[in-house]
């Protein structure tokens, strides 16, 4: 309502009514209007730092160890007689012949009439998280309650001072990928290890190793769901791995759209600030805005949309050629890249089509025909995919199999061989040395012996492809985790544990 003020005039002149302004006398509202941060009501905590993968080569508690006179297998193609390896700090620092000079304290091990090789590499284990006794408490690898559990991570799950960790070791493993189980179609992120006993998983993280995340298809996701309200059947599985893409990518969309808004908003913040402080304080300042709603985080979305960024390795479980072209045909679709498929165990079939998508396969020797999917294993699997180009690694998925990686390779290699396959050592031994690396995205720090590499190293009593083999000294980064001469550590589980039923 506006209010009417009259104003008199001289000289019996008429009052002329004048209208006040609107608001004129109305009270106005002086409190400034703040600027509001809904970020700063999430989480403030300290966020896990990765450290870079050249951390791997630096070990303080690692002892400067050379063994002189074996017979050096590099993994490279190069073998030398009666050569010498010096490792120091975490790290190898010569390989060379009879002639490399050897650091003044360093500890001397003889190898004459033996050999040495770079540390085998697990591609696909549980141990850790289906640990030693095996028991329902133990049971860590499957988080079977929805198909899609990308949010899930084995890391949580490894539990450091199983029994089992220790005889890996005395195998000659000196570092694995430790995978969720094979239930869900996204069973959550693996988790690279150096292959020790520790007190907590981040002790034994192998450091800087890239993330990987674990897919399945096949008999296992659809037996699991098949009454769960699926999916029953391998097409619901396709459609529910498409699904989990298109959502992830609605997610990421999403994400962006809202830290593009909070960055404008930032800098309205920021030169509102500005132009306040160039008033000097004169007149009122500049009201504030709230910040945009940001999405709220959701950590399952947020595993698959690094995927689709490129920034986690896809390992797939998946055994017929069908559906390994399936998988391939749904990466190149949402535009991710499959690092390797484990098992495969009909790789062979389209060896072809691997090699030239360049993924790698982590099989066994000559498991087969445990279920329907497995019926068409061949022993020969591992050498017709390496002689088509393709890349393959020979896994364990087994706590009794890591302890004897070098004799499956040795009958892979023989399978390949008796196939009229020109399989050499070398190669055998790249698919559990250089080639496992690869697949888990370690390669440039370990996996062949040279100078500059992790030292991951085994000393073996004989040949690595005798049957007879025995590890005599094995170091992970610099440290030697088993000894033969000292026999098997006991975990912490098994100390005090009496075999006459005696108490703990």
């Amino acid at each position: 309502m506006h209010a009417t003020v009259v104003v008199a005039l001289g000289c019996g002149g008429q009052a002329t009514p004048r209208v006040a302004p609107p608001g004129a006398d109305e009270p106005k509202l002086d409190v400034p209007v703040p600027w509001i941060d809904s970020e700063g009501f999430y989480p403030r905590g300290v966020a896990p730092v990765t450290p870079p993968l050249a951390a791997s080569l630096e070990n303080p508690r690692a002892t400067t160890i050379a063994i002189r006179g074996a017979t050096i297998l590099t993994a490279t193609g190069k073998t030398i007689e009666r050569g010498v390896i010096v490792l120091e700090r975490g790290a190898i620092t010569q390989v060379g012949g009879p002639g490399t000079e050897v650091p003044f304290g360093a500890r001397v091990v003889d190898g004459a009439g033996k050999f040495v090789t770079p540390g085998i590499i697990d591609t696909h284990s549980h141990i850790g998280v289906y640990a030693a006794p095996a028991s329902r408490a133990h049971a860590d690898g499957n988080e079977s309650v929805a198909p899609v559990t990308a949010q899930a991570r084995a890391e949580y799950g490894y539990w450091p001072q199983d029994p089992q960790i220790e005889r890996a070791a005395a195998g000659g493993v000196t570092a694995a990928l430790i995978l969720p189980g094979s239930a869900n179609l996204v069973g959550g992120r693996g988790f690279t290890v150096a292959m020790r006993a520790g007190r907590t998983a981040g002790e034994v993280a192998f450091p800087g190793a890239p993330p990987t995340v674990k897919m399945a298809c096949g008999e296992n996701p659809k037996r699991n769901y098949g009454d769960k309200g699926g999916p029953a059947t391998r097409m619901g599985e396709y459609a529910a791995f498409r699904a989990a893409f298109h959502e992830a990518a609605a997610y990421a969309a999403k994400r962006a759209s809202y830290a593009s808004a909070r960055a404008r908003w930032e800098e309205r913040r920021r030169r509102a600030a500005e132009l306040d402080q160039r008033a000097g304080g004169k007149g009122k300042p500049i009201p504030g805005e709230a910040a945009p709603e940001p999405v709220p985080v959701d950590l399952k979305l947020e595993t698959l949309a690094a995927v689709l960024r490129g920034e986690v390795l896809v390992q797939v479980h998946c055994y017929r050629a069908d559906e390994m072209a399936n998988m391939m045909a749904i990466a190149r679709e949402m535009g991710f890249r499959i690092r390797s498929f484990h098992h495969a165990l009909e790789a062979y079939k389209i060896r072809d089509l691997l090699a030239a998508e360049g993924i790698a396969i982590n099989t066994w020797a000559d498991w087969w025909g445990f279920k329907l999917e497995a019926y068409d294993g061949i022993p020969e699997n591992a050498a017709l995919v390496t002689a088509q180009g393709g890349r393959a690694t020979i896994h364990s998925d087994s706590a009794i199999g890591i302890q004897r990686l070098n004799q499956e390779a040795a009958k892979a290699m023989a399978a390949g061989r008796r196939a009229g396959l020109a399989v050499d050592e070398h190669t055998a031994l790249r698919w559990i040395t250089a080639d496992a690396a690869w697949v888990l995205g370690i390669d440039t720090v370990t996996g062949t012996l040279e100078p500059g590499k992790r030292a991951d190293v085994v000393l073996w009593s004989a040949s690595p492809f005798s049957v007879y083999a025995r590890p005599e000294l094995v170091v992970a980064g610099g440290e030697v985790t088993y000894e033969r001469s000292a026999g098997l550590r006991p975990a912490d589980y098994e100390l005090g544990i009496s075999t006459d039923g005696g108490a703990r």
